[in-house]
């Protein structure tokens, strides 16, 4: 089962869950709050302020340039944990009590981001590889996990949505590496090599405040930005904290761990102290219930 037993979610929206691996949720998060999510991003890109442990990504095309710091030349900002105005999208109730029918009550925090997909610049780069999140995390089961992905705007075919392959949560675990696109591609953008390019596909189309609910293991990506203006979307991945931590070392799982470690060490120093798990346990907070093990 890839729901636990609640009086939240209708038998429908379970069973499509079941079947489909996603479930998107109307109108969750409140235009007041995704105004504040965004005023505090854009504090965030003029570096007005500087959480600890904030990583703040540029595209592949810009990254390089000396531009001067705006919403404009950032792609996505991840681990916002220590940011308290970005951090309460994690903690808002109204996620939480869906999150606990996929985590149950003991729920942790694990990965945040807001993702701000740029006009495409004509290379392509503003795409996102077919991908399974569960690439990028240490810990199982991957049933106790889920994504809550909440539109900061319209967000839809024109913009770059959400592409998903449904069903494919039953799968397992595929092996990623980066596309080879003629563009170049951003940095962790790691996809599916291999896959049924027959599968069919949805393209989620959303409104501002709508949060899509989502399993690690389906395959998932984003299309370009063919309009002029930003996409955004805010995101938190959540885990039981009943989860435990595995060793990476001999799958598929070893070059991202490889390159957390890379920037790990350049972006605090610790050389050959710490391992992937370590970054994890650094990143995780608790927002429900107790922590048991991650």
């Amino acid at each position: 089962m890839y729901t636990l037993d609640n009086n939240v979610l209708s038998l429908e929206q379970r069973k499509f869950y079941e079947e489909n691996g996603f479930l998107v949720i109307k109108n969750l998060v409140s235009d007041d709050d995704i105004q504040r999510f965004r005023a505090q991003f854009e504090r965030i890109c003029r570096k007005e302020v500087k959480p600890p442990g904030i990583v703040i990504m540029k595209d592949v095309t810009i990254a390089k340039e000396d531009c001067i710091p705006s919403e404009k030349v950032v792609t996505k900002i991840q681990d916002f944990q220590e940011d308290e105005e970005l951090f309460r999208y994690c903690s808002l109730p109204q996620i939480l009590k869906y999150v606990e029918c996929f985590t149950g009550p003991n729920i942790m925090a694990v990965h945040s981001m807001v993702i701000n997909k740029p006009p495409d610049s004509g290379k392509k780069t503003s795409r996102h590889p077919l991908h399974q999140d569960l690439h990028y995390f240490p810990f199982r089961p991957s049933d106790r996990i889920v994504c809550a992905w909440t539109a900061m705007e319209r967000i839809d075919r024109n913009n770059g949505c959400l592409v998903v392959l449904p069903g494919t949560h039953k799968g397992t675990l595929k092996p990623h590496d980066y596309p080879e696109w003629e563009g170049g591609v951003n940095k962790m953008y790691h996809g599916i090599q291999e896959y049924d390019s027959n599968s069919p596909r949805v393209h989620v189309v959303m409104e501002k405040g709508d949060t899509v609910f989502f399993h690690p293991l389906l395959i998932h990506g984003s299309g370009r930005n063919r309009t002029q203006g930003f996409r955004k979307a805010i995101s938190c991945h959540y885990g039981s904290s009943e989860c435990k931590y595995i060793d990476v070392k001999g799958t598929s799982q070893e070059n991202i761990a490889r390159e957390v470690m890379e920037i790990a060490e350049k972006q605090y120093g610790f050389q050959g102290t710490l391992d992937f798990k370590d970054t994890w346990i650094f990143r995780c907070r608790l927002v429900k219930g107790e922590r048991i093990n991650l």
